[in-house]
């Protein structure tokens, strides 16, 4: 199984209890990656409302995982 890791910011790094990590996972998108990791640390957030960027470049939903990549799921970010 690949292994990636994982960069978690604002409210997913306060629900994942973390704020990056190492997964083996069966997910062979970041979608499905993202689905795994919602089960497992109670992610509310759909992803609909999230961006995501594998290896510090934005990325669809649906590209390949590869073994070594860097995720990063990306929250709605509120400023003033």
């Amino acid at each position: 199984m690949p292994r990636v890791e994982l960069r978690y910011y604002a409210l997913l790094r306060e629900q994942a209890g973390r704020q990056s990590e190492t997964v083996e996972t069966a997910a062979a998108t970041p979608a499905a990656l993202y689905a795994e990791l919602a089960d497992r640390h109670g992610f509310r957030l759909p992803a609909s409302q999230l961006r995501v960027a594998v290896n510090a470049a934005f990325s669809d939903w649906e590209s390949p995982l590869r073994d070594g990549d860097e995720v990063v799921f990306i929250p709605p970010v509120a400023g003033g």
